[in-house]
């Protein structure tokens, strides 16, 4: 057994786990482990933005931001964590600026803004502009910055290490296990607090805009360990992804004045939200998509629609949105200066996660309870600050605020009293089963792996898309007891222990196996449409019996696990119509 003992394990190199790092780095020993380089986590591919009321282009109020989290999230969203999300958010945008983020600037030299979706003024009545960005690469500018910051402050990487296992003894989170992809070898890394900052699940669909790493590795550990998933039916698709490939053209182009058109030519979001058009939140606007297509007025009468920037003019795309036309060039072969860009909505981003408090720290009941030593932030996380639907820009604000927030309470609240806590035997047999297991059936009589992930994500996305029924969800959740039986007798070709990415791709394919499950439970049991689940039997939002959050426990059952509910946090708004 390999043995590393650090004060806090971060695992995941993305915006929260480096953020969270930041806050830690000059009082206590640290690792990051990574699956990845730290620059190839996902939070690089985020493009439009951040939001932050800093009012530098017009008039801003966090309460507004406040306002808008809440209403975008169909009033699922815990109204304590949005109040914190909407307040620090400012501080946070600072921070980033302080340590070199290179953003976008206004004439007098201040953080430059623009609208995004779903972001208002004054309660709702029209677009602000709320978004600080950098070009359109801001998730990148923000990984590269903290990435920067991170080794100036002398943060141990441990890169290229997948974690297997979460390790809980006398009550406390103590440790995890890890494969390092190099050698194959296990390491089990003891420490006084792990922080779970690993990321989504977005490739257990076909169509999505997540990078092959996103396979929901955190979640599926702890609901494995025995802990909740929370509101996993709560998934988004984000409305502009590349034709048939998902790779996300940026809301950004929404914000600059981008128009999205049927096979007439007409701007059709207009007709369902007058008042924000093409920038109403993008549960709404992929439902839009979805009815014109279903109603025979996508393009050429196919399951995709128009995106236009043309008329922003050459000047204005290539200094505001250089990456995502280089996308519609590079993979469609069209020229967005003068051509339309075929879209459709992709999978983009889990509201759900590993339940936590308004510290990050992760809590495993309805009442609460907090498991001391673990903490979670960012996608993996659900604080609930989401609710049924993010908001453009509010996934990079929950990254620095709730990464930030997570990383100061382990250095101010737990830090100073923890000890740690002593490993359960065997720490590292589960994972050493699991590895020497798979390598075993190398070669053998199973099926291999590729079948199964594409049966997974074709499945997941004709069943589990944008609109769903009962009907479709329980033939998913039929599908799913299926996959997991098959799984569990998956052949390798690649009998190696060294870079086995075979191997790991068969331990990511389990983990969205996982993942899905939750997703499919909670989605059956909520029977009403609220944000980015919509069931077309059940069409109207049912805050009587459904204004709660969803708590998804592992059981014996394969494709059924144990569902509990607990209340959603109102303190201000109360529950209303969304309009736009």
């Amino acid at each position: 057994m390999n043995y590393h003992k650090f004060d806090v394990v971060i695992v995941g190199a993305g915006g929260a786990g480096l953020m969270s790092a930041m806050q830690l780095a000059h009082n206590s020993s640290i690792a990051v482990i990574s699956k990845l380089y730290p620059t190839r986590s996902h939070t690089g591919a985020a493009q439009g933005g951040v939001a932050a009321a800093l009012g530098n282009q017009e008039e801003d109020h966090w309460k507004w931001h406040m306002f808008d989290t809440v209403k975008g999230g169909d009033y699922l969203t815990d109204q304590d964590a949005a109040e914190i999300l909407a307040r620090e958010a400012i501080d946070a945008v600072y921070d980033l600026e302080h340590w070199g983020l290179p953003f976008n600037r206004t004439p007098d030299g201040k953080i430059d803004q623009r609208r995004f979706g779903g972001h208002t003024r004054n309660f709702g009545e029209g677009p602000v502009r709320r978004s600080c960005y950098a070009a359109d690469r801001t998730g990148h500018m923000i990984l590269q910055t903290m990435y920067q910051q991170s080794v100036k402050n002398q943060v141990n990487f441990f890169n290229e290490y997948m974690m297997l296992d979460l390790l809980i003894n006398d009550g406390q989170a103590c440790g995890v296990v890890a494969l390092c992809l190099r050698d194959g070898s296990i390491h089990v890394f003891h420490a006084k607090t792990i922080v779970l900052a690993t990321g989504g699940y977005g490739r257990a669909w076909r169509i999505t805009s997540n990078a092959l790493a996103c396979t929901g590795d955190g979640m599926a550990v702890a609901y494995r360990r025995g802990l909740p998933l929370e509101d996993m039916e709560m998934y988004q698709f984000h409305p502009t992804g590349l034709y048939r490939i998902g790779i996300l053209l940026s809301e950004a182009a929404r914000g600059e004045g981008a128009y999205i058109l049927n096979n007439e030519g007409e701007r059709f979001c207009i007709r369902y939200a007058p008042t924000m058009e093409e920038l109403a939140p993008r549960d709404m606007v992929s439902r839009f998509i979805v009815q014109e297509i279903a109603e025979g007025r996508g393009i050429g009468g196919k399951d995709y629609v128009y995106l236009s920037v043309a008329h922003l003019g050459k000047e204005k795309i290539d200094a505001k949105l250089p990456d995502i036309t280089d996308f519609a060039r590079n993979y469609l072969n069209v020229e967005p200066y003068y051509e339309p860009i075929p879209i459709q909505p992709t999978a983009h981003y889990a509201m759900g996660g590993i339940p936590t408090d308004i510290e990050g720290r992760v809590v495993v009941d309805e009442q609460n309870t907090v498991l001391p030593g673990l903490y979670a932030a960012g996608e993996v996380a659900c604080v609930s600050v989401h609710g049924a639907n993010r908001l453009g820009t509010n996934s990079l604000v929950d990254l620095i605020v709730f990464g930030r927030r997570a990383g100061k309470h382990i250095a101010a609240k737990w830090l100073p009293e923890a000890d740690f806590a002593p490993l359960p035997a065997n720490p590292d047999g589960y994972a050493t089963e699991l590895v020497e297991g798979l390598l075993s059936r190398a070669n053998g009589k199973g099926e291999t792996q590729e079948r199964i992930r594409q049966e997974l994500r074709d499945e997941m996305t004709e069943k589990v898309g944008v609109v769903r029924s009962e009907t479709t969800l329980l033939a998913m959740q039929q599908k799913i007891a299926e996959l997991k039986e098959r799984w569990a007798n998956v052949r390798l070709m690649d009998t190696s222990h060294t870079f086995n990415t075979e191997l790991m791709e068969v331990i990511e394919l389990g983990n969205l196996i996982e993942c899905a499950e939750a997703t499919v439970a909670g989605a059956l049991a909520r029977k009403e449409s609220r944000g980015g689940h919509y069931r077309e039997d059940y069409q109207k939002r049912d805050d009587a019996n459904f204004l709660k959050h969803t708590l998804a426990y592992r059981s014996d059952t394969p494709g059924q696990p144990d569902l509990r509910y607990k209340p959603v946090v109102i303190t201000e708004f109360q529950p209303k119509e969304r309009k736009y």
